[in-house]
């Protein structure tokens, strides 16, 4: 079962909502319940109204940190980079980018709109707030404009904190990378990154109730770790073709194969996955998690025809070896096949691509 599911699109990008969000999403709602003003609406004489207002903060925390996303993805899409997704989760909302703009001027402008974006609703919204507030409008509303109000601000200048993964860890990349090459840069911005994570993390440790930070600390961490490997990665590949890292000896199966002869054909070659070959032709492509969703007592009868994935994505050999690399991450699949005339030549598996960069390194 996927982790997130779709429930719309804005800008023709999808909008995911991961299961951590679902989750914690009551979370807010109740700590909104559990303090009173002006961080929360305990004092609201009328239960039914109180949970209402928790309930409206919470969807209104999200929803921004929704507008947040879109303002990256607006910038992004802008100067042509392709989104695929946002998603909001447990600890706020990720836009799925096809590739980070090389460009500093184009990644400054990009990482400091979501935080221009929380600032101006974060302005409104006290603004609002300071007008109303001596008018007759009940106080439970009026908090509730300043509360979200508040929160944007501090998504503001939290996400301005000169660490990756965050924004301002992306506008510091941007300033370095005018400065010295794009892998240098990316990696003094991930190490500051992770030198703040062990201190949130430290700080965590040392304070009531600091789970919080630590969780924060733990993402952020990873977060800088996969930023700096994706970077190196993508720059170690730049100028290499396909035809420099596939494999050209595939084994192959065919459609009429049993998944009971699949699964000793595994054992015997040793690789998850296969291209289903048929007259020359290539039929689709056959991993071990289709493998997985046949009963064991049905595999005999069940044939290889009957579970692979017929959307092949192929590439030809003078595509560039970053493609590959894309291809994989944006559609979560472990291999390419490369073709040539509409004939299979090859295949690019992600162990061909590791190793690959493992060399170039």
């Amino acid at each position: 079962m996927s982790a997130s599911i779709q429930i719309g699109k804005i800008m023709g990008i999808p909008i995911r909502l991961h299961i951590t969000f679902l989750l914690i999403l009551p979370v807010f709602a109740y700590y909104f319940s559990a303090n009173s003003s002006p961080f929360g609406f305990n004092d609201v004489d009328i239960a039914a109204l109180r949970y209402a207002l928790s309930t409206s903060a919470a969807l209104l925390l999200f929803t921004c940190v929704l507008l947040h996303e879109l303002g990256h993805s607006y910038v992004a899409k802008k100067y042509g980079t392709k989104i695929q997704s946002i998603t909001l989760f447990l600890f706020g909302g990720v836009s799925a980018m096809e590739e980070i703009p090389r460009n500093p001027k184009v990644e400054f402008k990009m990482a400091l709109a979501g935080p221009g974006v929380s600032f101006i609703i974060g302005s409104i919204l006290i603004i609002f707030y300071e007008v109303f507030k001596t008018s007759t409008l009940y106080t439970g509303y009026l908090r509730l404009l300043w509360l979200v109000g508040y929160i944007n601000f501090v998504l503001f200048v939290f996400n301005l904190i000169p660490a990756f993964p965050m924004d301002g860890g992306r506008v510091l990349r941007a300033w370095l990378a005018g400065r010295m090459s794009y892998i240098k840069a990316t990696r003094a911005a991930a190490s500051i990154g992770k030198m703040f994570a062990i201190f949130m993390g430290i700080f965590g440790i040392f304070t009531p109730g600091g789970l919080w930070f630590i969780l924060i600390a733990f993402f952020i961490y990873i977060g800088a770790s996969e930023e700096e490997k994706a970077t190196e990665v993508n720059v170690v590949l730049e100028g290499v073709k396909v035809k420099n890292i596939m494999s050209r000896n595939v084994t192959t199966v065919t459609p009429e194969m049993s998944v009971e002869e699949l699964v000793d054909f595994m054992f015997r070659f040793k690789h998850m996955g296969y291209p289903v070959v048929e007259d020359t032709g290539v039929k689709g492509i056959v991993t071990f998690s289709d493998v997985q969703k046949v009963p064991k007592e049905e595999r005999k009868n069940v044939k290889v025809s009957q579970i692979m994935t017929k959307n092949v994505i192929a590439l030809t050999e003078e595509d560039d070896a970053v493609s590959v690399l894309k291809i994989m991450t944006v559609n979560n699949i472990g291999r390419v096949i490369v073709t040539n005339d509409n004939k299979m030549i090859g295949i690019v598996s992600r162990t061909d691509l590791l190793r690959s960069v493992q060399l170039l390194e």
